[in-house]
This record gives structure tokens, sequence and C-alpha cells, in this order.
């Protein structure tokens, strides 16, 4: 008889790696109106983590993979482990933009990073595919599993900080007079690419 933890662990399991493996799917192939894979190799670049189609490829992978995990409670720790390298890069990208959603803050990110974390801690619970099994990783693939996260995110972040403060420190171009009479102009002004557009969403 299922026990009200596993009841709770399991939907965790399914609302959080059903998101982020369909947020993979977007990076990667374009599902669900996502920006696909080219766009979203922009958006990595733009954020210092080149080469941009490599560490977007990761992340998709990264979201894709570990949610699908998640959501069957296999392999665990790989699914939260994953989950969690990823997010912590996305929550440092928003960094910017404050803690709220509202203005595309890392809101989301940290809260998925926190519940990928929680549910490393628990554990899959008796409703998984682990659970059911009885099986669970070694030891010593948990442990090589976790320094990979770890040394993966690290390189992430330090690209991502480097980018940041190469950034901060170059000096601002001077603004060139304006034409005001010159046609298209009020709408160029507005104009964003579809590469920056996906750096904004992490």
């Amino acid at each position: 008889m299922p026990t009200a933890r596993d009841l709770a662990l399991l939907s965790g399991r399914l609302v959080l790696g059903g998101y982020l493996a369909a947020h993979g799917a977007q990076k990667l192939f374009g599902s669900f109106d996502g920006y696909g894979i080219e766009a979203t190799s922009a958006g990595f670049d733009h954020l210092g983590l080149k080469p941009g189609a490599l560490f977007a490829r990761f992340a998709g992978f990264s979201e894709l993979g570990g949610g699908a995990l998640v959501m069957l409670g296999a392999g665990h720790p790989v699914g939260p482990v994953a989950i969690a390298g990823a997010m912590a890069v996305a929550s440092t990208t928003h960094l910017d933009n404050g803690p709220f959603s509202a203005k595309n803050g890392y809101e989301l990110p940290l809260t998925n990073l926190a519940t990928a974390l929680a549910l490393w801690a628990a554990g899959p619970g008796a409703l998984s595919l682990d659970g059911l099994s009885g099986r669970t990783l070694p030891r010593a693939l948990h442990r090589a599993v976790v320094a990979g996260a770890v040394a993966s995110s690290a390189v992430s972040l330090a690209l991502v900080l480097r980018a940041r403060q190469g950034t901060d420190d170059a000096p601002a171009p001077e603004a060139p007079e304006a034409e005001t009479d010159a046609p298209g102009a009020d709408a160029d002004a507005g104009a964003s690419s579809p590469g920056a557009a996906v750096a904004e969403t992490g």
C-alpha cells in the first residue's frame, strides 16, 4: 500500500520531471513552441557559454534525460543531479533580472533547483522503477555522477560569470547622433534577435 510520502514524491517527480523534459525538448527540437537548437545555441553564445552549440545540447539533454529519469524514478540520483546542475547555471544567467519571474528573474530556475535537491535527498519513493525493482545505483557510481555534475556546473558557471564581468568592464560605446527622420528607426529600436530571447529565458 503506497504511503502519503510515496504519493507526494510521485507527484513531485512527475511535475518537475515532466516540465524539465519538455523544456529540454524545446531547446533541442523546437517542441512545444520552443526555439530549437540553432536559436538556443546562439543564446548560449550570447551568455558566454561557448561553443554555444555544445553547451546548448548539453543543457538540453540534461533537462530532457534528467527529467525523464526523474519522472520514471530510475537511476536515482542521476535525474535530480542533472536537473540541479542545469538549474544552478540557469539561475546564474538570470541574476541581473532579480528574484521574480515577472521581470525574467531567477525565481523559476531556483525553484526547480530546490525541488531537484529535495528529490535527490528524499529518493524516488516506492512508486518508481527503482523502488519497484529494488535496484539502487552503486555508491561509487553515485559519487561519480555527483562529481561530474559539480564539475560541469562549475565550468559553466565560471564561463557565465567571466562573460558578465567582461560586459561590466567594457566601455560604453559613444551614442551616434540620432536621425529622427530616418524611416523605420522606431521599429528597429525595439527589435531583438531569437538568440537574445533564448538567452533571456535561460
